[in-house]
Parts: C-alpha cells; sequence; structure tokens
C-alpha cells in the first residue's frame, strides 16, 4: 500500500501549519522551521487580527527537543512573517 504525502498549505512556497495561535513555517525535512505564537488579538470590522506576535526560529529535532535560536516579537503577523521569513532562508542558506 502507498503511502500518501500529506499537502500542506504554503506560503512563498514553504509549507505552514497552524494549530491554534500558533503557527509552524517551514519544511519538517529541515533543520530548522518558524513558531509565530499569536499572543493577542483586536477586533477589525467583523473580523479578529492578531496585533502581538512572538517569533522563533527553532530547531526541528523532533517533539519536545526543539531549542529555539532567536526570537523576537513584533506587531502582527505581517511584520512577524517579514522577520520570521528572512531568518529561516538565512540560517538554511548558511547550515
Amino acid at each position: 500500500m502507498e503511502k500518501k504525502e500529506q499537502k500542506f498549505f504554503t506560503f512563498n512556497g514553504v509549507p505552514m501549519v497552524r494549530r491554534g495561535d500558533v503557527i509552524y513555517y517551514g519544511d519538517l525535512k529541515e533543520k530548522y522551521i518558524v513558531i509565530f505564537r499569536i499572543n493577542s488579538k483586536k477586533q477589525v470590522g467583523n473580523m479578529e487580527i492578531a496585533d502581538s506576535v512572538t517569533v522563533e526560529l527553532s530547531t526541528n529535532n523532533g517533539r519536545g527537543k526543539e531549542k529555539v535560536i532567536r526570537s523576537a516579537k513584533r506587531s502582527g503577523l505581517y511584520e512577524a512573517f517579514d522577520v520570521g521569513e528572512f531568518w529561516l532562508r538565512d540560517t538554511l542558506e548558511n547550515a
């Protein structure tokens, strides 16, 4: 029986998975991933928008064995993804 490969939502070609207020960004086969933790949200019209996000560049050594390499706090997901995407790309290129 063939095992089907899971398909994930991608952003700029990189897999992204959301679990509650935590977003995992990166290929699970790679050595590093970025974790976005939504700390707080605000209401804008009829939508809830993240207004405080912690960005963590982390090793991807398996569940419970991750080590945070870099961390920063940003206002909103746009700013958080700007930093996180750069960190991930730079770290994977120089690893």
